[in-house]
């Protein structure tokens, strides 16, 4: 077995795709940055981002499926799903060896789960489009953590662009460990450290505008106003708002007092 080391990008990952048929590398496997430590007796083919490989990879993909199909497959690679680059590959494989368009032959296993990660990652940008919340800092900047379980960023960047496109705005993603900031001209992928006790009304005090914790309780009535106690429904409301999004959303953390 081949183990392909890349660096964990999309690009990375497409001049990975041309070096395996480049060097007609056979059973392989994907590793990001690192050899595995399970596949100890494999052998290791390390790759760097070549972006004269990737686009040749690209043009190749472009001529075989839709433009739906293609972006979709950036789609699936943001999932995060697991070996979800072997699946890719795989489907990759499928798209060059027709001669006609593969994208929707289900009955072949790496395209419908291909189509599976696709859509859960559309499906995970859509609701940090509607679940993300802002603070407010001292020195105006709105900012909002989140957790998505797709690497969803690169998606929803020109939305908030469009929709605050008056504010500086910075989006954390802390699972990923980086986030996006908009400097009203704009927008950037930044690395950072983040405050793990960003919740806590201490830190709260420290950073957020003196105004803040007015609006975020003026939110919090308007939240509960707007339900009916009668037709409350907390199965339907979880299947739409999924209880992990809540540590994140200003309506479903506790008033904090930040003095």
């Amino acid at each position: 077995m081949t183990q392909v080391i890349y660096d964990g990008t999309y690009e990375g990952w497409l001049t990975a795709v041309f070096e395996i048929y480049e060097y007609k590398l056979d059973d392989i496997a994907f590793a990001k940055n690192e050899a595995s430590a399970t596949l100890l007796f494999a052998e290791n083919h390390c790759v760097i981002t070549d972006l004269s490989k990737a686009n040749r990879v690209l043009a190749g993909l472009k001529r075989r499926l839709s433009s739906e199909g293609f972006s979709g497959l950036y789609k699936a690679f943001l999932s995060d799903v697991n070996q979800i680059e072997g699946i890719m590959f795989r489907f990759t494989q499928y798209a060059f060896a027709s001669a006609k368009n593969v994208e929707e032959d289900f009955g072949n296993k790496d395209v419908w789960e291909l189509r599976k990660a696709t859509r859960l990652t559309r499906k995970e940008a859509h609701r940090m489009e509607a679940f993300i919340r802002f603070k407010l800092t001292k020195d105006q900047l709105y900012y909002a953590i989140v957790e998505p379980d797709c690497d969803v960023l690169p998606l929803i960047e020109s939305h908030f662009k469009k929709r605050y496109a008056d504010q500086r705005w910075l989006i954390y993603d802390v699972k990923r460990k980086y986030g996006i900031f908009y400097d009203l001209e704009s927008v950037s992928t930044i690395a950072l450290e983040f405050n793990p006790k960003s919740n806590s009304s201490k830190y709260l005090a420290e950073i957020c505008d003196e105004q803040e914790e007015f609006f975020q309780n003026l939110w919090r009535c308007y939240f509960s106003s707007v339900n009916i106690e009668s037709r409350k429904n907390m199965k339907l409301h979880v299947q739409h708002m999924p209880k992990r999004y809540w540590k994140h959303m200003i309506e479903k953390i506790p008033e904090i007092k930040y003095k």
